[in-house]
């Protein structure tokens, strides 16, 4: 019988069904002045124009499952969070979550704090247009790039620059055309942004005229994973701001089914998604984000919101060997 409080603990510490429900069974903390890389739930889905609008409720999702996925990375030999204070800040609070463009408003807000204390947040959306207010924060004028362009490699079933009118049925920075203000408020160098997994359908021949490098998932087939990870290090120098977005449509019906958005057709396979991103180790990723998530529509094992733990779990990986390396933890 455990009849003492700290012998409790240290039994039921690493209990994933024990406890409060956090983001890879990290402590929460409201101060980021005490954190290297932060994990945010962003509950947001008023971007997304007029369809599949269950994405808000991906972060409780996946703090529900990564509490039981394992910390140590076989493929880099590290554990991240021995190497960098990695907690659960919690989400940024959405009173206007109904009204999307006000929303962006109070997201952005939320990681300019981060970035103010030199926390590289890690993300689970939500919709695909808090990409932007995250940019806005880490990577426009009055962030710690100072202005600088970033890389951006954005993983997707579609660019997402679907931008032919001032705005989508009243909504101007909806999910389907942050991929066009992004480079219309500088936030990024165009030849620095990689489209990786493309396959979907767009609406006109100029969704994609930006200037971006689009790498279309049969063109991924043809080059392999290698062959993808060798073009975007030929044109991102290694210590480039870099800032990795995962849309979950990216993925094959078949292991993703509870995206908004599935598109039809064979996507990219979980092990293609890990291969590529590890494939990035090295690089100065600033920060990343995995969207699109919808539980209501995942299958009972909750497969889609395990793959996107996973997604957050590389990412967190690359941030966390890079700080490592450098010395900055």
């Amino acid at each position: 019988m455990i009849d003492d409080e700290s012998s409790l603990h240290a039994v039921v510490e690493g209990t994933n069904w024990w406890g409060i429900a956090t983001l890879f069974r990290c402590e929460l903390e409201n101060d980021p002045r005490n954190v290297d890389i932060g994990l945010v739930g962003v509950p947001h889905s008023a971007g997304n124009g007029t369809s599949q609008r269950d994405q808000h409720y991906g972060p409780r999702a996946v703090r529900h499952v990564s509490a039981e996925y394992r910390r140590f990375h076989r493929e880099f030999g590290i554990n991240p969070w021995e190497l960098c204070r990695i907690r659960d800040m919690g989400d940024p609070r959405l009173p206007h979550a109904m009204v999307n463009d006000l929303a962006m408003k109070d997201i952005e807000a939320f990681y300019r704090k981060l970035d103010a204390a030199n926390v590289r947040p890690v993300s689970i959306g939500g919709d695909h247009s808090i990409v932007l207010p995250i940019l806005r924060a880490i990577a426009g004028p009055r962030s710690n790039t100072a202005g600088k362009p970033v890389a951006v490699i954005h993983v997707d079933a579609h660019t997402d620059t679907y931008y032919d009118e001032a705005h989508y049925m009243g909504n101007r920075e909806w999910a389907g055309g942050w991929g066009v203000l992004m480079k219309q408020e500088g936030l990024v160098d165009p030849d620095c942004v990689f489209q990786v997994g493309i396959r979907g359908h767009g609406y006109a021949q100029t969704d994609t005229d930006l200037g971006y490098n689009v790498i279309e998932y049969k063109e991924f087939q043809k080059l392999g994973v290698t062959g993808v990870v060798s073009e975007i290090r030929t044109v991102i120098d290694v210590d480039m701001p870099v800032y990795i977005t995962f849309d979950l449509d990216a993925l094959d019906p078949t292991v993703a089914p509870g995206v908004a958005n599935v598109e039809a057709g064979e996507g990219m396979k979980m092990g293609e998604a890990l291969e590529l991103l590890q494939g990035l180790r090295g690089m100065n990723v600033i920060g990343g984000d995995v969207v699109e998530l919808v539980p209501s529509k995942d299958n009972p094992n909750m497969i889609t919101s395990i793959n996107a733990g996973a997604l957050m779990f590389e990412q967190i990986s690359l941030i966390a060997d890079y700080l490592g390396r450098q010395g900055q933890t």
